[in-house]
C-alpha cells in the first residue's frame, strides 16, 4: 500500500440540507458508501454543516452513518460555497478521509468543484455507478462519456480524497436501522459574517422548485419529436389529466420548449416514477441513465428501431402530436367513468 493510502482512510458522504430538511440523496449515499466502506473495512461518516441541525444526526446513524462530523453555527444556516468549503476543507485535512461523495444537485456540484480545486485533488461527476479496486484501494467511478456513446470509469491514482458526485435516484436507499447510534464528533470553524463576499439577504422559490420530478409517480416526458408549444400543452394536458409531472429530454431543453430545470438524463434529473412516458424521445444513453429506475415506460416515437422503443415496456409507433390527443381523450373518459363508479359504492374507494 502506497504512503498515501496508509495516511487517508475512511469513506464520507457531505450532508446536503436546506434549514434541517435532509436531501434523500444524502441517505442513497450513504448506503452506497457502506458498500464501499465494508470492501475497503473502514468506517462511514456524514459532515453535517449548518444551523440547529443537530435533530439531522440520527436518520443519519440509522441509515448507516457510523459518524457524523458536525459544525452548527448560525453562518451555515444557509449554502454558500464560501463557508461551506472553508469548514468542509478544514475537516478534511484534519481527519483524511480517503472517499468523499456527494449529490449531483445544485449545491452538490458547486461544493464539490469547490472542494476539489482547493484540495487539489480528482473529482469525477455525475456518476451513475461506484466501486472499488481492493488492490489499489482506488474508487471506481464509472459514467457516461463522449455525449453518452461510451461508459468511462475514472480513478484517482495520485491525489486523496478520491470525490464523486452521483445524481439523486441512482443509488438504493438503505432500510433504516431504528435506534441505530454512532459517535458525534462536534467541530467549530469560525467565520464571521462581515468578513463573507457574499450576504443572504432572501430567498426566492422558483415555483418549478416544488415540481419535484425526483419524486414524481407519473412522469411525461418529452424530446425533439414534441415539436412546438402545440407539443407542450398536451404534455402539459396529460400530466394533469393523470396527476403527474411534465419533463423532457436535453433535445427539448435546447429547443426552448422544456425548462432545463425539468430536464431528465445525465446532465438532468434522475428518476424513478411508477409511470414515465417518453413521448418524441429517441433514447440516447444520456437520457435514458436518468430514468432506468422507472416500474414501467411508455414510448411513442415515429422511429419504431430507436432506442427508446426497444427499452420501452409498451411502445406506440406515430406522430406525438396526433397520438396524444387520443390518450387524453381515452384517459378522460377512463378516469371519468372511475370516478363514476367511485362515488355509487357505498363507503368509497381511492382512486389513483
Amino acid at each position: 500500500m502506497s504512503a498515501i493510502n496508509k495516511e487517508y482512510s475512511g469513506v464520507w458522504v457531505f450532508v446536503e440540507q436546506l434549514e434541517g430538511k435532509l436531501a434523500t440523496v444524502t441517505l442513497e449515499l450513504i448506503g452506497k458508501a457502506k458498500e464501499l466502506a465494508s470492501s475497503l473495512n473502514v468506517q462511514v461518516s456524514a459532515v453535517l454543516l449548518g444551523d440547529k441541525v443537530e435533530s439531522i444526526m440520527s436518520t443519519l446513524f440509522e441509515h448507516g452513518a457510523d459518524t457524523v462530523y458536525i459544525i452548527d453555527d448560525p453562518v451555515f444556516h444557509f449554502y454558500r460555497a464560501e463557508t461551506y468549503m472553508k469548514a468542509f476543507c478544514y475537516l478534511v485535512e484534519k481527519y483524511k478521509p480517503e472517499i468523499l461523495l456527494m449529490g449531483a444537485t445544485t449545491t452538490g456540484r458547486d461544493l464539490a468543484g469547490a472542494v476539489a480545486t482547493t484540495l487539489k485533488t480528482g473529482l469525477t461527476a455525475d456518476c451513475t455507478a461506484l466501486d472499488i479496486d481492493l488492490e489499489k484501494r482506488m474508487l471506481l467511478a464509472s459514467r457516461p462519456a463522449f455525449g453518452g456513446n461510451i461508459m468511462a470509469t475514472i480513478v484517482c491514482k495520485d491525489h486523496r480524497p478520491q470525490m464523486a458526485t452521483v445524481h439523486p435516484k441512482v443509488m438504493k436507499m438503505p432500510i433504516p436501522e431504528k435506534n441505530r447510534t454512532g459517535i458525534v464528533v462536534k467541530e467549530t470553524f469560525a467565520i464571521k459574517e462581515e468578513s463573507l463576499k457574499t450576504i443572504v439577504l432572501k430567498i426566492v422559490k422558483d415555483g418549478l422548485e416544488n415540481v419535484k420530478l425526483e419524486d414524481a409517480k407519473i412522469i411525461v416526458s418529452g424530446g425533439r419529436g414534441i415539436q412546438n408549444e402545440q407539443g407542450v400543452k398536451l404534455l402539459n394536458e396529460l400530466a394533469s389529466i393523470l396527476g403527474g409531472v411534465v419533463s423532457g429530454s436535453r433535445g427539448a431543453v435546447e429547443k426552448d420548449l422544456i425548462d432545463h430545470k425539468r430536464q431528465v438524463g445525465q446532465t438532468g434529473k434522475t428518476v424513478s416514477p411508477k409511470l414515465y412516458f417518453a413521448i418524441g424521445i429517441s433514447g440516447a444513453i444520456q437520457h435514458t441513465v436518468g430514468l432506468q429506475g422507472s416500474e414501467t415506460i411508455i414510448a411513442i416515437n415515429t422511429d419504431p428501431e430507436c432506442p427508446m422503443m426497444k427499452i420501452a415496456t409498451y411502445s406506440i409507433v406515430g406522430d406525438a402530436l396526433t397520438i396524444l390527443p387520443k390518450l387524453i381523450k381515452v384517459f378522460k373518459e377512463s378516469l371519468s367513468e372511475l370516478k363514476n363508479l367511485n362515488s355509487n359504492i357505498k363507503g368509497g374507494v381511492n382512486v389513483e
